[in-house]
């Protein structure tokens, strides 16, 4: 764990009224020295296993500018998708740094995976022969594992049980030695049973239940896994009252069930993976929008530039994102609004009767909204409805500098996938 970000932003209201001239709201803003530092605190952390990797979820900020910068720092990615292990690749991550977690995945898909030398983690016992007859079964495979009963999902990802991912434990028995029998000679497992979830005991017991599952491979298949990857799920403080995770004492629980597990077995060393994304980016990124409606009705709103379109967590799961205002952030919140956007649906809103200070608005002098914590699963989960059109992403570097790392979206974008002959004006 490094200092926590808290809800604070790393630019003052003058800087970002400077920035706001040449890119005008909205737009997503990442604070690359932030990332860099909390990136390194994660691997100290998990320096005590022998082998440790993080597979960075580029489903979570599928931007190659930033995929790029994880690398340096050591990262790989887990990629779902063949645009995914596209970007990947656009970034220099490569061969056994990227994990193909994906689910009825489309034969195209796998073979692009393998020709990169990706690892590929099989989601059903029934991909093991489609696998086969698509394209090959590799020397390296790894399996998802879904623990059923033996688990309690959380409230994000449900339970396991009613998840449409991954092995069953008998399953997962006869599919690693079917999976010799075909050729594969390296074994990994894996699993993802949570989101979003604080508690390191949560995460210290999936490590636990991987460890014993290891264990049973060894003695009733003789194969001996080369790595567990403990998939994602660790959470972020969205309120400012909730601690982040302490990334130490994780690691430190994680490895004494590994002491007491993998060590007596006989099975050190085995690596520990991970494929981490909203508590390495998430606090790094901020959604700047300006407040240019005020409605007075039943209840008080302000409305903003952006909409749901560019940040749907909130409207979708009811997910709290902490708000403030730039220059007012020690004003006493005085007023209570519901924080909204433009689309046409009731539920495109930031905030519900959330507490703020008095916010003055205008389409070029309505006060700055910053809206935290979504340097993962923001922008990403942006949608076209409406016709809206997805904004921008910027990267503030370790020297104070702005680079642009996605333009906003145009017009011209969002007609582009229509034929030519429909665009043209009727004579």
């Amino acid at each position: 764990m490094i200092g926590r970000p808290g809800k604070s932003f790393p630019l003052s209201k003058a800087q970002l009224e400077k920035v706001v001239q040449q890119y005008p709201t909205p737009f997503y803003l990442y604070d690359e020295a932030g990332i860099r530092q909390n990136a390194r605190a994660i691997r100290q952390a998990f320096s005590c296993f022998p082998v440790f990797k993080e597979h960075y979820a580029v489903k979570a900020l599928p931007n190659p500018f930033m995929l790029k910068i994880l690398a340096e720092e050591g990262f790989g990615a887990d990629c779902s998708s063949l645009p995914e292990l596209l970007l990947a690749e656009m970034a220099g991550i490569r061969g056994e740094e990227v994990m193909f977690t994906s689910n009825e995945t489309p034969a195209q898909e796998y073979q692009t995976a393998l020709n990169m030398g990706a690892i590929i983690n099989l989601d059903d016992f029934t991909h093991i022969a489609f696998l086969e007859q698509k394209a090959r079964i590799p020397e390296l495979i790894s399996c998802r594992y879904n623990p059923g009963p033996l688990k309690a999902g959380n409230a994000i990802i449900g339970n396991p049980e009613e998840a449409k991912y991954g092995f069953t434990r008998e399953q997962i028995l006869k599919a690693f030695p079917l999976l010799r029998d075909k050729g594969a000679r390296r074994f990994a497992l894996h699993t993802m049973v949570a989101s979003n979830e604080l508690n390191p005991a949560y995460h210290i017991e999936t490590a636990r239940i991987l460890f014993e599952l290891a264990v049973e491979l060894q003695v009733k298949t003789g194969i001996r896994l080369e790595f567990v990857n403990l998939g994602g799920g660790v959470g972020i403080p969205y309120k400012p009252e909730q601690e982040p995770l302490n990334y130490a004492y994780l690691a430190e629980g994680i490895r004494k069930a590994y002491d007491a597990i993998i060590l007596p077995a006989g099975l050190d060393p085995l690596g520990i993976h991970t494929e981490w994304a909203r508590v390495v980016s998430g606090p790094y990124g901020w959604l700047v929008a300006r407040a240019i409606h005020g409605k007075h009705i039943y209840r008080e709103y302000i409305g903003l530039d952006g909409c749901m379109a560019d940040l749907m967590r909130p409207g979708l799961y009811g997910a709290y994102h902490h708000i403030t205002i730039a220059g007012k952030e020690d004003a006493p919140a005085t007023e209570t609004y519901d924080v909204v956007g433009s689309l046409c649906e009731n539920n495109d809103k930031f905030a519900v009767q959330r507490k703020l200070p008095k916010i003055e608005v205008g389409e070029s002098t309505g006060d700055l909204v910053v809206i935290h914590d979504v340097g993962a699963h923001g922008r990403a989960m942006g949608f076209n409805y409406n016709g809206k059109l997805r904004c921008g992403e910027l990267l503030l570097r370790p020297d104070g500098s702005i680079t642009l790392i996605r333009r906003k979206e145009t017009i011209e974008d969002y007609f582009a996938t229509l034929p030519s002959s429909i665009l043209k004006p009727k004579t």
